[in-house]
């Protein structure tokens, strides 16, 4: 008897009292979430406060929220998109740059984004946390944490209002969002895709363009030098049979620039390398580099920092600190494009 008692009470307790406060968790946690997201709503809005300006918030047909990877985690996180973009920006440009060059970087990194979405590299997000592979995320936390105490709360402020205040544009070529690359400094000219990745003919929207003002930048300049025998040992690695000798002029020697004065072909002894390999292999910050020797050693220097292909983030606030606006910076930099709405598209 007491046995059928004792199984008449687990029978109450998993068909009804179980459910129930699964239930009542479930209920708990959507409404931790919702109280969470309220919060971050109220944040914005006093952040849109402090900074003066109040935003309408976009209508989104498609895009509106976006499969985050988290590639450190492998944690993917459905996120709204413009508020993945405050991270973006925040994250891939300083914050102290111009106001419309950070609302460039704001429509180039959402049009990046859109384009990622549409050409899908991951099987199960859209897009991922890693600059080497799609772009440069941070957390806001993290992000508060790196900028000074007294500047964080207009940071990030200023950050929204470029996202925010740009919400649905995107740069657009033959109505269908472009490959929107960009760089941290050209050196003062941009360079083609095909220099860099060998393709690019069905992006003519990137063209080889000039901006002055870089040079006033930390990131335009920069030198690498290296002995004999670390310059061999690093060519050793990818060409076991190099042979240099460095009396002779002509077996450390530039070949060919391209169109942008970038390397092009360089030759180390008895070997012929790109100047992109040749980036790669000593760690130079750019293909724009010269080659001297000195003292017995054998000096790059370079300019620019990046691939140099698309918007150069330093020409963008040289370009915004000369008066140019958001949109007159994307059409400097991308050739014969249209800045739309999002919702636009075919």
């Amino acid at each position: 008897m007491k046995k059928i008692a004792l199984y008449f009470l687990m029978f109450i307790f998993i068909c009804f009292i179980l459910p129930a406060l699964l239930t009542k968790n479930d209920i708990a946690t959507s409404a931790l979430d919702e109280a969470n997201k309220e919060k971050e709503s109220e944040a914005k809005q006093e952040n849109q406060a402090e900074s003066g300006t109040q935003y309408t918030e976009y209508n989104y047909e498609n895009y509106g929220t976006i499969k985050l990877l988290h590639t450190e985690t492998g944690e993917v996180e459905e996120v709204k998109l413009d508020d993945y973009l405050c991270n973006v920006v925040s994250a891939e440009m300083p914050a102290d740059f111009e106001l419309e060059a950070l609302k460039a970087q704001a429509i180039v990194a959402r049009t990046y984004t859109i384009y990622k979405i549409q050409n899908k590299k991951h099987d199960n997000a859209d897009i991922c946390d890693d600059s080497a592979c799609c772009q440069a995320w941070i957390s806001k936390e993290d992000r508060l944490n790196r900028w000074d105490e007294n500047l964080r709360e207009s940071n990030w402020a200023k950050i929204e209002q470029c996202v925010y205040g740009t919400a649905g544009k995107i740069i657009t070529y033959n109505n269908q969002p472009i490959n929107a690359f960009f760089h941290s400094n050209s050196g003062g000219t941009t360079e083609l895709p095909v220099n860099v990745w060998g393709g690019g003919s069905d992006m003519p929207y990137l063209q080889v363009v000039e901006t002055s003002g870089e040079d006033a930048y930390s990131q335009y300049a920069s030198e690498v030098q290296l002995t004999q025998d670390e310059l061999l040992a690093k060519l050793k690695e990818k060409y076991s049979d190099i042979q240099i000798d460095f009396n002779n002029d002509e077996d450390i020697k530039i070949l060919e620039y391209t169109d942008s004065n970038r390397v092009k072909t360089v030759k180390f002894g008895n070997h012929e390398i790109s100047g992109t390999e040749a980036r790669s292999i000593f760690g130079l910050r750019s293909t724009n580099f010269e080659i001297t020797k000195q003292d017995g050693n054998i000096k790059f220097t370079v300019k620019g920092y990046g691939h140099g292909v698309g918007m150069s983030q330093t020409g963008a606030d040289s370009l915004a600190k000369q008066g140019n606006n958001c949109e007159d910076i994307i059409h400097h930099f991308y050739t014969d494009v249209e800045i739309k709405e999002v919702n636009d598209l075919n």
